[in-house]
């Protein structure tokens, strides 16, 4: 059975003659009054993306530096989602290459740009020409950003920390017409403090190392908030570089429990140019060769067609005419 249930649904109420009892769920999605069996299911990229990810869906596509979903965001353009709202901490290549492809018409996000190369000229494209289509922009420190994921990830309206004060933003308008940045008052000390909105995507998609075959997955490495991504999202999509019988321990790793992940896909090699530590090696010259690539529409249309779509028919008008829709 597909796992519909979030983090959140695992802490859920029974009905006993005794009133509601809160259980913590292990293994299976505990509805009221009712058990449910509740495993990841294993399935293909393609099938992964096509139940998981529907136009107008606000889509998390998490990884820091490593393990960057690449392979899941080209498919989400091979099947034209159009309408998301793409969330990430740190907008890089593959938001470049959903942006440009005309996928997004909002983005919340931290920082944007090709690390260690420069900027992301299908993102400023659409910020500053509309094209292929308009692209509306919420802003938030990584500290922000973090925080609404922990905060989504357990259950709570909003999360606290101390900044974004003298920036200007708290109290702006985000994305949903009200403020995800308030300034809140300590209850306790009386000290000036800031909540932020919790985040709660529609689907998070992140890559990991291994799964096994039960749908349980392992990362290690420079993990970033794919953890609190998953647990934020009512979906998730986890391409892994590979399947295997078991999961063996590794220093530092982190386990997604199956009852947490709604489909796992293998993927080898799935997070290029980006790396999977144990696996690959970060590509490098295509970050370099991505700048050239992305400055001119035309020539990013011709990769779109070579490199997404398999073709050298027209993607890039079709990525404009989406863009607009």
């Amino acid at each position: 059975m597909t796992n519909g249930c979030t983090y959140r649904d695992h802490v859920a109420i029974m009905v006993s003659d005794g009133g509601p009892v809160q259980r913590q769920g292990v293994g299976r999605c505990m509805h009221v009054g009712t058990w449910q069996e509740d495993m990841a299911e294993i399935v293909s990229l393609a099938d992964a993306i096509e139940r998981a990810v529907h136009n107008g869906d606000s889509v998390a596509m998490e990884g820091f530096t490593h393990l960057i979903p690449f392979a899941a965001g080209r498919e989400v353009i091979r099947q034209r989602r159009r309408g998301l709202t793409l969330i990430r901490m740190t907008p890089d290549v593959i938001y470049d290459q959903l942006i440009g492809a005309g996928c997004a018409t909002k983005l919340i996000f931290g920082w944007g740009g090709n690390p260690g190369v420069g900027s992301l000229h299908r993102f400023r494209d659409a910020v500053e020409n509309a094209w292929p289509g308009p692209l509306q922009l919420e802003e938030h420190s990584h500290a922000g950003m973090a925080n609404r994921y922990v905060a989504g990830a357990s259950g709570v309206p909003f999360a606290v920390l101390r900044g974004y004060r003298g920036t200007g933003l708290e109290g702006a308008a985000g994305l949903s017409g009200h403020p995800a940045i308030q300034p809140i008052t300590c209850p306790f000390t009386g000290e000036r403090l800031t909540a932020v909105a919790a985040l709660n995507p529609d689907v998070a998609i992140i890559h990991a190392q291994r799964a096994d075959r039960a749908g349980n997955v392992q990362l290690w490495g420079i993990t970033g908030v794919q953890k609190e991504a998953v647990l934020s999202a009512q979906r998730s999509v986890v391409t892994v570089e590979e399947v295997v019988d078991e999961l063996d321990a590794r220093p530092g790793a982190i386990v997604l429990p199956s009852w947490v992940v709604s489909y796992v896909a293998e993927v080898p090699g799935g997070a290029h140019p980006s790396y999977a530590l144990g696996y690959s090696t970060r590509d490098n010259d295509f970050y370099q060769a991505w700048d050239a690539i992305s400055r001119d529409r035309e020539r990013f249309g011709r990769w779109l067609a070579e490199e997404v779509f398999g073709s050298a028919a027209g993607s890039l008008a079709g990525a404009a005419e989406g863009g607009n829709a």
